[in-house]
């Protein structure tokens, strides 16, 4: 993932934003009418990605992979649709409580850029509910120069969205963040129709890690720097996540990306052993049956 990438990381104030207060204020709302769970993945399963991850011998990534993590922010979808007999098979090989988080194919979000999308639409959305149980949340993650002069063609695709199908939406332009009003329009378009937000920790655009959340599920993709100064960013953000949870976080969904992608799993365990210590959870630790 090279969007947000710098050559001098050590040089980037890592400290996370304060939580907003509509943030804390929605979350209240929702307190303990869910069960609280946590995803934590990487954005891909592939062997030369990540290096060293798998044991030898390995032929099909997946069915290891979905054995030592519950979740992938599966960005493969994102480049091609899938067909139904791809959407089962990949089903097919993870285990009961495995999800999967689908990215909205560029033909669609980057391409069209949610003109006259319909069909597409229908063509992605039936083919990815055959995941059924195993599908945690769809994300919508628009181009870098897709600007709020456009909010009202979002509207209308997150209008016509499927509504049994989970959704998040990640904006990157600048002007979505640049004037409060606007940034405020964006947040009260995705709760009007249940959307939930995503927040992006990278290091070139801090503007995009605003900490205001739309539903009570957390999105966040972190990126790491290849630098030491990824695992202290982890620690800030096990602290926080205590505090939403506290406050009625009822989901989390956290996607570890790096850079280099092969210290990915090396992050996710590190992460996953601070949720277990600091919220009293038993998640399993990738990696824990071998050393990689």
């Amino acid at each position: 993932m090279k969007f947000g990438q710098v050559s001098n990381p050590q040089e980037i104030d890592f400290t996370l934003p304060p939580t907003s207060p509509d943030t804390l204020k929605l979350l209240k709302k929702n307190k303990n009418k869910e069960a609280f769970a946590i995803y934590v993945g990487c954005a891909k399963w592939n062997k030369s990605d990540l290096k060293g991850f798998y044991p030898k011998g390995t032929k099909d990534e997946l069915p290891y992979y979905s054995s030592q993590f519950n979740s992938i922010e599966l960005n493969a979808t994102f480049y091609n649709a899938p067909s139904k007999e791809q959407v089962e098979t990949w089903k097919k090989k993870t285990p009961t409580d495995f999800k999967f988080f689908p990215k909205i194919p560029q033909s669609i979000s980057h391409y069209s850029r949610l003109l006259n999308t319909d069909e597409k639409v229908k063509e992605f959305t039936d083919n990815i509910a055959l995941f059924e149980e195993k599908l945690g949340m769809i994300f919508l993650q628009m181009h870098d120069n897709y600007k709020p002069k456009d909010m009202d063609r979002l509207r209308e695709f997150l209008s016509k969205f499927p509504k049994g199908l989970p959704l998040a939406v990640e904006v990157r332009n600048e002007e979505w963040f640049s004037k409060a009003e606007t940034a405020t329009a964006f947040y009260k378009l995705l709760e009007e129709f249940d959307i939930t937000n995503v927040l992006v920790d990278t290091a070139g655009r801090r503007d995009l890690l605003h900490m205001h959340l739309t539903t009570p599920s957390a999105f966040i993709r972190y990126v790491g720097a290849n630098d030491p100064s990824d695992y202290s960013r982890l620690d800030d953000w096990v602290m926080v996540i205590k505090q939403w949870r506290e406050a009625g976080l009822q989901k989390l969904y956290f996607f570890i990306h790096q850079n280099i992608e092969l210290e990915s799993p090396l992050l996710a365990s590190y992460f996953i052993k601070k949720l277990n210590k600091e919220l009293k959870l038993d998640l399993h630790i990738p990696g824990s049956d071998k050393l990689f």
